[in-house]
């Protein structure tokens, strides 16, 4: 369980490492990536002795748990993915020496590597779709690495939309699967059979198309090469391109005869008609880049035909063979500032030991024995030989070998052809030589390790004369006629349209991408229009809002200038009241009061006094009114 964690977490923890540190980036990466391989070569050590599979079972949706598992299949590919991964680092090294990102493209290449380590330890649909995702994410990042440069940023994209579209196949078949089978552990939806396993079949072939390049979504893979060349020699090889293969010789013991026909069909049309698009090319990289949807069309021809292993062994060798021309590539774009064909004219010249190099690789590719190409494509030839419909797919087989000797050839020609010095050897280009060097070694002697493999997978790949003669026969001639013939004559008139990547109104341009974004315009003017008539009714409120808010503050100014004046005329009430009626109410009240105390007095009780008032009071009435004719 531990190698399982480390064989992904490993590449993680070195990103965020190089993302904090922001120095030694190469190297803390390579740390990163060396203890992700020893994890991976754990796992395959187990599986070589017939343990039981590694497998680690994490939390999920409920009833859906996330599982990782490394069998026998799974370990190879596992250490696959880590053994190319840390080579193309050590040539990253010296590539991206002055660079000044170098930071942040190895924290991707390290985030790219994790998700694809996750993608082929996957068990269930669910961590699969999850790393598939991943892996289109972090190819975008990479492709447009240099997204200030002309075209990169359209190549990225380009790049993203081909496979994202395609990748709805995965998601309809992943679910559809789910649904029949009751369960996301992808080996028990792998018992699905009848019209639901064919239906799956063919939308998993559709993601298949798109991840690994096929006709007619071939053309994004060509484009990204605007990417550095570490990451076409990581896309290229055993990554991204690679992920397609991979899922349908996953799922191939699901497909029925019928699909696996229309597989092999889209892989040997694919084969042909990228081998002359290679042919035609006038840039070495995007030669390669076509290159590799024509072997990935011969891998997806032996699973049509049933056999998957042998799509596996050539998956193998061709991770290596293609890893080690990217990188050869790399080094004379590197000595030359282009891939250009008449730029990189004469470079073998400069840097033989790349240039030896480069040819081991691109006679393995053309299949040349005893290296490694040899073996695969031998067993591809001979289990379409022998198959029931083997009789349709067999011309498409040599066809494509006969194109890849053929663009092979023209290669190693173009670069040995002409003039050039020897260029001094700098501490990059050590680097990128001995990057280099591991995947050349590999596609020379992987060859002899097949048989292993074949025993380990449980599996025994057709071997046949007739497919070993007819095989060295077409690599030959192949390679007779790119060395002698240039490619104008070679393909006369299919040259041009060669060279337009056989588009037909347009091609996937003009059929698909064009009006996909013309709508997409459309939709995007509609939802401008749509925004500005929201903007401008909220502007509109806006001043509602304000006049309102205005007359509210006024009529608040009112309200309060009212009550001040309220409570002013209110305490001077209050005062009038206090000060004026109420004393003069009180002081009549105490005057009534003394008035009534002191004539209270007089009421005595005693006659002789109340007869002496009397009298009294009756004289000064009779005075007064005497007196009173004297004012008149």
């Amino acid at each position: 369980m531990s190698a399982l964690v480390i064989a992904i977490f490993a590449p993680v923890l070195a990103a965020f490492v190089v993302m904090l540190v922001r120095r030694r980036a190469g190297l803390i990466a390579l740390a990163g990536a060396g203890v992700a391989a020893m994890a991976s070569a754990v796992l395959l050590a187990r599986a070589f002795n017939g343990a039981a599979p590694t497998e680690l079972i994490m939390p999920g949706l409920p009833g859906y748990p996330l599982r990782l598992e490394a069998g026998a299949l799974t370990s190879v590919l596992s250490m696959v993915v880590a053994t190319v991964a840390l080579f193309v680092l050590v040539f990253a090294i010296g590539y991206m020496k002055k660079d000044p990102a170098k930071p942040r493209f190895f924290a991707t290449m390290l985030m790219f590597i994790a998700a694809m380590q996750m993608l082929v330890l996957s068990a269930d649909w669910i961590l699969l779709l999850a790393a598939w995702e991943l892996i289109g994410v972090s190819s975008y990042l990479l492709i447009g690495f240099w997204h200030g440069k002309p075209g990169v940023a359209g190549a990225a994209m380009r790049a993203f939309i081909y496979t994202r579209s395609a990748d709805l196949g995965l998601y309809i078949a992943a679910f559809l699967l789910i649904g029949v089978a009751g369960t996301s552990d992808i080996s028990a939806s792998l018992a699905t059979s009848g019209s639901a396993a064919t239906l799956a079949g063919l939308l998993l072939l559709v993601a298949a198309m798109g991840k690994s390049a096929q006709v007619p979504l071939n053309d994004w893979l060509q484009r990204a090469m605007a990417g550095p060349t570490p990451v076409s020699a990581l896309l290229h090889s055993a990554t991204l391109v690679a992920a397609g293969a991979i899922l349908l010789i996953r799922v191939s013991p699901m497909l029925p005869p019928s699909t696996l026909l229309v597989v092999g069909l889209v892989g040997g049309i694919t084969a042909v008609i990228t081998g002359l698009i290679a042919l035609g090319e006038k840039d070495l990289k995007r030669l390669l880049a076509a290159s590799t949807s024509s072997q990935y069309g011969l891998m997806l021809l032996a699973i049509g035909v049933g056999a998957p292993v042998v799509a596996l062994l050539h998956l193998i060798a061709h991770a290596a063979i293609k890893s080690g021309l990217f990188m050869g590539a790399g080094v004379f774009q590197h000595a030359r500032g282009s891939t250009l064909m008449k730029d990189v004219s004469g470079a073998g010249r400069e840097h033989k030991r790349v240039f030896a190099g480069f040819v081991l690789a691109a006679l393995a590719l053309a299949g040349i024995p005893p290296l490694a190409g040899f073996f695969s494509k031998d067993a591809i030839i001979a289990a379409t030989l022998y198959a029931p419909a083997g009789a349709g797919l067999l011309p498409l087989a040599l066809a494509g070998t006969v194109l890849t000797g053929a663009y092979m050839a023209r290669a190693v020609a173009q670069l040995w052809r002409g003039t050039g010095e020897a260029a001094a050897p700098s501490q990059a280009m050590l680097w990128m030589g001995a990057g280099m060097a591991g995947p050349v070694v590999l596609a020379v002697i992987l060859g002899a390790g097949f048989p292993v493999l074949e025993e380990l997978l449980g599996a025994k790949v057709v071997t046949s004369a007739l497919a070993a003669v007819l095989g060295l026969a077409a690599a030959g001639l192949g390679i007779v006629l790119g060395w002698f013939l240039p490619p104008r004559q070679l393909l006369g008139p299919a040259f041009n349209w060669a060279q337009n990547g056989f588009a037909i109104a347009g091609g996937m341009d003009g059929l698909i991408t064009r009006p996909a974004l013309k709508i997409a315009r459309a939709c995007l003017t509609l939802d401008e229009r749509i925004f500005k008539l929201a903007l401008a009714v909220g502007t509109g409120a806006k001043a509602v809002g304000r006049a309102f808010n205005t007359l509210e503050a006024g009529l608040l100014k009112a309200v309060r200038a009212l009550g001040r004046a309220n409570m002013h005329l209110g305490r001077a009430t209050r005062q009038s009241d206090e000060a004026g009626i109420d004393a003069a109410i009180f002081s009549f009240a105490r005057a009534t009061i003394t008035t009534g105390g002191r004539a209270r007095k007089l009421q005595s009780g005693l006659i002789h006094r109340q007869l002496a008032i009397t009298i009294v009071a009756t004289g000064i009435l009779a005075a007064a009114l005497f007196a009173a004719p004297l004012f008149y």
